[in-house]
């Protein structure tokens, strides 16, 4: 007689991680890039974080972290907001008729919306699923609606990392061994002149910039933007604003190209932010001439799209988000915070030699090392540079997360610069522990050797075994 078949056991969350969790570095390492869970071994990185609420995660043995990363940028309300997390089960639990295809759903509508009442000299938008996809959207929308093959973009931009959005990357790192790419051309951020340049050389769509890049955290000097507007609409051309990380708050104003008046973008990419830390969006906001333009009859309706672009979940995400940081104030307190974490940071560039500059808007925060004036400590910084620049900004990252569990990024390859990118509902209790945790790290580093510079020494062998 044949045994019955076993009842299925369909999918339960809990028991899979349960029995499988352990094993989320060798997962990581047999399927995914084999070079990350390899980095987190090498510096200390490798922890059990178990769950998250606001501004901190909790590893497995309950030790609390402080958040200073908020996952690039995306967790600009912390993790897990209790009002988007309930919006998302709302709109699982409603059952809409979504992604039909072929009707409006109101959702979309009502999103478009409300991102398009924060900057009203926009008038549509289009949804797609990621930050690198909004500036898809601008540059393939510039180039059509002007004719022209070349966007500008400035050196050391970061606009993503899908083939059009590599075309405007000014990271060499991340270009090398992808081409052939768009025809782009890098100028340098501020340089009104070499815009011109280009300019007048009569094939130019548009220039894209980030108000504050974030590679490096390097604000665009006061008065550029507009007068590179100026001299883009002079010429025919468009202004794409970047706002992927720089939106929704981050730099104090809802979009970072606010702080400069009169500057009025033609395209505005947004996402991260928007995602309420849930579920990625991304959107691309633009005027009616150039959406008209794009979408000029009824052959071209689908002429762009994206098949999960507008799903439900992600508009319902965008819409809590845009709620929560009207009623709870996201953008002011982002202004505050990072106001008094900037000034107190600011206020130990005198007694730090190896603390070159503290720069920023909002809670997005560079903080630069430069080379010291003392011998001993000279002759440190020097062996760090020779092996390979940014390893010293790479020894304040570890002692930081290892010694005081805070988590935070060095602002790039080859770059001596921290980046401070945290949640956006951090406030004086945060500030003071990440303070008092920054200048006992600069003490140490400071000291005459301890843990730092033998963690130093550790990343000069690893640099130059990987040459």
């Amino acid at each position: 007689m044949t045994p019955p078949d076993p009842e299925p056991k369909g999918f339960d969350l809990a028991t899979l991680l349960a029995e499988r969790g352990a094993e989320r570095y060798d997962l990581h390492g047999r399927y995914l890039n084999h070079q990350l869970p390899r980095m987190l071994h090498t510096i200390g990185f490798d922890r059990v974080y178990e769950r998250a609420e606001g501004a901190y995660f909790w590893d497995d043995e309950g030790q609390d972290y402080l958040d200073m990363l908020a996952g690039f940028g995306v967790m600009g309300l912390g993790r897990h907001h209790p009002v988007v997390r309930k919006a998302l089960h709302d709109v699982l639990d409603a059952g809409l008729a979504d992604l039909t295809r072929f009707d409006c759903q109101p959702l979309p509508g009502l999103l478009a919306e409300k991102l398009l009442s924060y900057t009203p000299h926009l008038d549509r938008v289009f949804f797609g699923n990621s930050g690198t996809e909004a500036v898809e959207t601008a540059l393939k929308f510039a180039r059509f609606v002007t004719g022209r093959p070349r966007v500008l973009y400035c050196d050391h931009a970061f606009h993503g990392l899908t083939t059009g959005s590599l075309s405007v990357n000014g990271e060499g790192g991340f270009r090398d061994g992808f081409a052939p790419l768009l025809p782009d051309t890098a100028v340098p951020l501020g340089d009104l002149a070499a815009l011109e340049r280009e300019l007048a050389r009569g094939d130019v769509a548009a220039l894209i910039v980030e108000p504050i890049q974030g590679k490096g955290v390097h604000a665009a000097p006061p008065g550029y933007l507009r007068a590179a507007q100026d001299l883009l609409r002079r010429h025919k051309a468009l202004l794409i604003a970047d706002e992927v990380q720089t939106g929704l708050g981050r730099t104090g104003d809802f979009f970072a190209y606010q702080h400069d008046e009169g500057v009025e973008p033609d395209l505005v990419c947004v996402s991260k932010a928007l995602s309420g830390g849930y579920v990625p969006v991304g959107a691309t906001l633009g005027k009616d001439w150039i959406f008209k333009k794009v979408y000029s009859s009824m052959d071209r309706v689908l002429v762009h799209s994206a098949s999960f672009g507008s799903n439900a979940q992600a508009m319902v995400a965008g819409l809590a988000t845009l709620s929560v940081m009207e009623d709870e104030q996201i953008v002011a307190n982002a202004r505050a915070s990072g106001d008094l974490l900037r000034t107190r940071l600011a206020a130990l560039v005198d007694r730090y030699e190896l603390l070159h500059e503290v720069r920023g808007r909002g809670l997005m925060i560079g903080i630069e090392f430069g080379r010291p004036k003392s011998l001993g400590l000279r002759s440190r910084w020097t062996m760090l540079q020779a092996a390979r620049k940014g390893l010293f900004a790479q020894m304040v990252v570890v002692p930081l997360l290892q010694r005081h569990r805070i988590l935070t990024q060095v602002s790039g390859d080859h770059l001596e610069v921290i980046k401070l990118i945290p949640p956006l509902i951090i406030g004086e209790q945060e500030v003071d522990r990440f303070v008092t945790a920054f200048t006992a790290v600069m003490d140490d580093a400071h000291g005459g050797g301890g843990l730092m510079w033998e963690f130093g020494r550790t990343l000069v062998k690893q640099a130059v075994a990987h040459r």
